[in-house]
């Protein structure tokens, strides 16, 4: 069986339990190895790592315009199924996470049409979650 291709991806956080709380608690993402300094997280099947940085203070957040949206940059987030996308979705909502964009759909009836939202973590790291209803637009041009 060929094992699908995942990320690995690092952040710095300024606060591991905090970053435990929204990873494990608030997105659900099973944790992983740990050390006194950071932790694997697993983040939709992808390997997540949020590292220690007692230097890591919440920035200016940079936007580029993108269909009326001030998009976050940089940012980094997960394609899900319009399913996995919509649970997610509400569980932020029933969690009070503040979004820096709202769940919506960008590029209505275009080429990749897609279901998006931008929120940030406790450590000011930028994440979008978004769904394509039709998986074969992801590269669309």
């Amino acid at each position: 069986m060929t094992r699908p291709s995942r990320f690995h991806l690092a952040v710095p956080v300024h606060d591991l339990d905090a970053a435990r709380a929204f990873y494990g608690g608030v997105l659900g993402c099973p944790e992983g190895r740990s050390a006194e300094h950071w932790v694997d997280f697993d983040l939709f099947g992808h390997q997540f790592v949020a590292h220690f940085d007692p230097n890591r203070r919440d920035g200016e957040l940079m936007t580029n315009p993108v269909d009326g949206d001030d998009v976050p940059v940089p940012h980094f987030g997960v394609l899900m199924t319009p399913d996995q996308w919509r649970a997610l979705a509400d569980r932020l909502v029933a969690a009070g996470v503040e979004f820096v964009i709202e769940p919506h759909t960008r590029f209505a009836g275009e080429v990749g049409e897609q279901s998006t939202m931008f929120f940030l973590d406790p450590s000011g790291n930028a994440l979008e979650f978004k769904a394509f209803a039709d998986d074969a637009q992801v590269f669309a041009t």
